[in-house]
């Protein structure tokens, strides 16, 4: 966060302390990817997860898995907006839905908005996503939550999380190591993969 300056040349108040990495304080300023950017890594956004979460300079880890086994079939790292996620399953979807039968497409709640489920509709992909009644009226309706597939999907698709949990911890995806998105989504996908190769010993020794 230190790194995250104005673009204009105007720099942050003096460090406290002195040294190369002195101390900032960035209470009352307003900071934005409008403004900022980091000196550091210029490719990394300030992005905050959600209400009540802190913001933080980073990319957005995008993971497509099948429902049957828990692998990860697709996985990508992109800039991260609150646009992205939807953008990416798009893409990562796309692929694979082009084929006689109609393939399901299980998500939480952020995917509910009328453009994605239309879309994923128009691929042939039937949308399981997760609700939305918050605020506003859902975009999934009972002819899809009313068959009994919209109900596995719904229990199966928080299996990502594991996914997520294990790239983040284990392959130490939390904090990265790398600068740039090509070698950030390089080490991110390389992460994913490996997440596969420790599921399949489980997978061959489970019964057919």
């Amino acid at each position: 966060m230190k790194s995250f300056r104005p673009k204009d040349g105007s720099d942050d108040p003096p460090a406290e302390g002195g040294g190369r990495n002195a101390e900032r304080d960035f209470h009352g300023q307003r900071r934005s990817n409008e403004t900022h950017a980091s000196t550091t890594d210029a490719e990394a956004r300030l992005y905050r997860k959600g209400k009540g979460k802190e913001a933080k300079l980073c990319f957005m880890g995008h993971a497509l898995m099948e429902n049957r086994h828990g692998l990860v079939v697709d996985a990508c790292l992109t800039q991260a907006d609150g646009h992205a996620e939807r953008i990416a399953a798009l893409a990562m979807i796309e692929p694979r839905a082009d084929r006689p039968r109609a393939i399901t497409l299980g998500a939480d709640k952020a995917y509910d908005t009328k453009d994605f489920v239309n879309e994923l509709r128009s691929m042939n992909a039937t949308p399981h996503v997760a609700q939305n009644t918050n605020r506003r009226s859902s975009a999934i309706d009972a002819r899809t939550t009313r068959h009994a597939g919209y109900a596995v999907s719904q229990r199966i698709r928080k299996r990502i999380e594991e996914a997520f949990g294990w790239i983040k911890t284990i392959a130490g995806q939390e904090k990265t190591k790398f600068r740039g998105q090509d070698r950030v989504g390089w080490a991110f996908v390389f992460a994913a993969a490996a997440y596969n190769l420790t599921r399949l010993p489980k997978l061959m020794a489970a019964p057919a």
